[in-house]
């Protein structure tokens, strides 16, 4: 784990973020300056050594503190070249091009990622803490799993940007901007939440094409993604419970009016329970996907 020192600190001085690091007075204007960052291993430092920072307590969050939103969010690359999701070709696992291209794929999912989780931080003001230490920890983690996917791309001969990708996860978070339950709700709850249903085929297809390496990157991300719908799951009942609504209907009513994309199977139901979707909600999607209602995982008992 990174030494406990000021947030700035872990920047290259060369990098905007450093200045506005060094300017910070809390977390959230921190990780408002870290997701302006267009460099992504630069962001990726950054989120890390935010969170480090603030777990070692050398920074705070100003819950009640306005930010304004500046231009150009989220910083990124020239490249990749964001294209319509239609216009991705799919390439066979089996050739080292094709896993290049799913590589980076994956690599750019967990950068929106950070982009989405350092969004959560600064742009929800009036949270309790702990909101914006799980968010925190959230893109901490992304940034891990993208340098780790970084790597895994150059072994490959390739960056990230050498390949087209689309903008899907950003579009629902500007979707849900002026609206945290939304946020919950759409983002963590449903996005990535498919993220556990796909991650086991695709590391049993990297499992067939022999790329172990690659496979275990899998196994290191769908451990941490549980827990970032964990998260967003207990910030979701939070506010409904806060607001005295019951998180089924207004989940479909939500889902409804921001447009969030049709769940389809298959379904990760154990990972999904480890994320903390209840026993109804799973029924619902063993519904959609034409099966009986998922058991529930029987306790541990003692020997």
């Amino acid at each position: 784990m990174m030494s406990a020192a000021p947030f700035a600190s872990f920047v290259p001085a060369e990098s905007p973020v450093a200045d506005l690091g060094r300017r910070a007075h809390c977390a959230r204007t921190a990780a408002l300056a870290a997701l302006c960052e267009a460099d992504p291993a630069a962001k990726a430092a950054a989120a890390r050594a935010l969170y480090a920072a603030v777990l070692a307590g050398g920074v705070a969050c100003a819950a009640d503190l306005e930010l304004d939103e500046p231009a150009g969010l989220p910083g990124r690359p020239a490249r990749p070249e964001l294209v319509d999701p239609r216009h991705l070709k799919r390439r066979s696992m089996q050739s080292p091009q094709g896993r290049a291209v799913l590589l980076h794929a994956l690599a750019h999912i967990e950068f929106n990622a950070i982009n989405l989780a350092l969004d959560a931080v600064w742009r929800f003001a009036g949270m309790p803490t702990a909101f914006y230490t799980d968010w925190l920890k959230v893109a901490a983690e992304e940034a891990y799993h993208f340098s780790l996917l970084a790597v895994r791309l150059a072994e490959y001969g390739h960056v990230y940007g050498d390949f087209p990708a689309h903008d899907g996860l950003w579009d629902m978070c500007e979707r849900t901007r002026g609206d945290v339950l939304a946020r919950m709700a759409l983002v963590p709850r449903t996005l990535e939440a498919r993220g556990l249903d796909a991650s086991p085929p695709i590391r049993a297809r990297l499992l067939q094409a022999g790329d172990q390496a690659s496979a275990a990157i899998l196994d290191v991300i769908l451990r941490d993604e549980i827990g970032h719908v964990l998260i967003g799951n207990r910030w979701f009942r939070h506010l409904c419970d806060a607001s005295g609504l019951d998180p089924h209907p207004t989940y479909t009513r939500l889902a409804d009016q921001y447009h969030a994309p049709k769940l389809r199977g298959p379904f990760n139901f154990d990972a999904r329970r480890d994320a903390g979707f209840d026993e109804a909600e799973l029924a619902e999607l063993a519904a959609l996907a034409g099966l009986d209602a998922p058991d529930a995982t029987p306790p541990a008992t003692a020997d």
